[in-house]
């Protein structure tokens, strides 16, 4: 049986990730515009982060065309997101832990906010 190749797990991993992370975003924005006097500076970073997430989704979605990809079932479990996706033609099962998932997300959020190289220091 032919196993994904790395490349393809990790675009399925992002598949899975950026949509979470946009939602992330999307929730921070909503609670710093009701909560904030002044909240107008803190949303143009995050509507810039989503912007590029966003871009970042499209190319992973047109990567996973490329590749022959295609997620079919995602389902929140207990311990964290299944996915399950077609690889060229094979049947595959990708399962994606709580405490990886919350790792990933703040990788990514951090570095879509500009705060990659503030963390180096």
């Amino acid at each position: 049986m032919q196993r994904a190749e790395s490349q393809d797990n990790l675009l399925v991993k992002s598949y899975i990730l950026l949509p979470l992370i946009l939602s992330a975003f999307e929730r921070d924005a909503s609670a710093i515009s009701s909560e904030l006097r002044t909240p107008a500076p803190y949303l143009e970073v995050i509507q810039t982060a989503v912007h590029a997430a966003s871009a970042d989704l499209r190319e992973v979605r047109a990567g996973m065309r490329a590749r022959g990809l295609k997620v079919y079932e995602q389902q929140r479990l207990e311990a964290g997101v299944e996915a399950k996706f077609i690889c060229r033609g094979y049947h595959e099962r990708m399962l994606l832990l709580d405490d990886v998932i919350a790792a990933q997300a703040t990788l990514h959020m951090r570095r879509y906010l500009g705060m990659e190289k503030m963390k180096q220091r």
